[in-house]
C-alpha cells in the first residue's frame, strides 16, 4: 500500500512540475507564492507546531491550527472534536460536506468567496486510506488526515497546500482553507 502512495505522489509531483510552469512563473515561484499565502493566513491565527501527545485538541473558532505533517502541508483547527470512540476504519466509506476558500485571495483578515457542496445534493465521499479508487484519490490525501486523529463526526478547518489537495488542481499550486464535516451517511 505504501508503494502505491509513493508511486502516486511521485507521479503527481512530476505531473505538477511539468504542467504548473507557465511562461510567466516557474514552479518554484508558484510554490513560494503558495507558502506566502499560507503564512499570510496563519499569521492571523494561533499555530501549534505539533499535535498534542494525548491527541486532546483545543476546540472552537479560537482554537489553534495544529501542523499535521513535518512539511507544513496541512494545518488543522478543530471546531468540534466529535463523539469519542467513533473512529473510522480502514476502507470505510466516509461522506463529507465542505466549504473551501482559495488562500491566495485572503487579505486583511477576510476570506474570499467560497466554493462548497454544503447546499448541493451531490454527496462527496472517500474510502479512508484507500487511494486505489478514484472516489478517494481525486480528493488528494489532505482531506482524510483529520480522521487519523479525530472521530468520524468531527468538524474542522483544514489548510491544505496544493500537493495534498485535489489531484486535478495540484498543477495550479493554490492552497485552500476547507471547513469539513464528516459522517457515515450522506446527510
Amino acid at each position: 500500500m505504501k508503494i502505491y502512495r509513493f508511486i502516486y505522489m511521485a507521479l503527481a509531483a512530476i505531473l505538477t512540475a511539468t504542467t504548473a510552469c507557465s511562461d510567466d512563473q516557474s514552479y518554484a515561484s508558484l510554490l513560494n507564492k503558495e507558502n506566502q499565502s499560507v503564512n499570510n493566513f496563519l499569521a492571523d491565527h494561533r499555530v501549534e507546531q505539533s499535535i498534542p501527545a494525548d491527541t486532546v485538541f483545543e476546540t472552537g473558532p479560537e482554537a489553534p491550527y495544529y501542523r499535521l505533517d513535518e512539511d507544513g502541508m496541512l494545518y488543522m483547527q478543530v471546531l468540534d472534536a466529535g463523539t469519542k470512540d467513533n473512529r473510522v476504519r480502514d476502507d470505510e466509506q466516509i461522506y463529507f460536506r465542505y466549504t473551501r476558500y482559495a488562500l491566495e485571495n485572503y487579505s486583511d483578515g477576510k476570506l474570499p468567496q467560497c466554493g462548497c457542496n454544503i447546499v448541493t445534493l451531490v454527496p462527496c465521499w472517500f474510502r479512508f486510506n484507500n487511494y486505489q479508487i478514484q472516489g478517494s484519490y481525486q480528493w488528494g490525501q489532505g482531506i482524510q488526515q483529520p480522521l487519523k486523529y479525530l472521530p468520524v463526526d468531527c468538524k474542522v478547518n483544514l489548510v491544505v497546500k496544493s500537493q495534498m489537495g485535489l489531484v486535478d488542481e495540484q498543477a495550479n499550486v493554490i492552497p485552500f482553507l476547507y471547513t469539513l464535516t464528516y459522517g457515515r451517511n450522506v446527510n
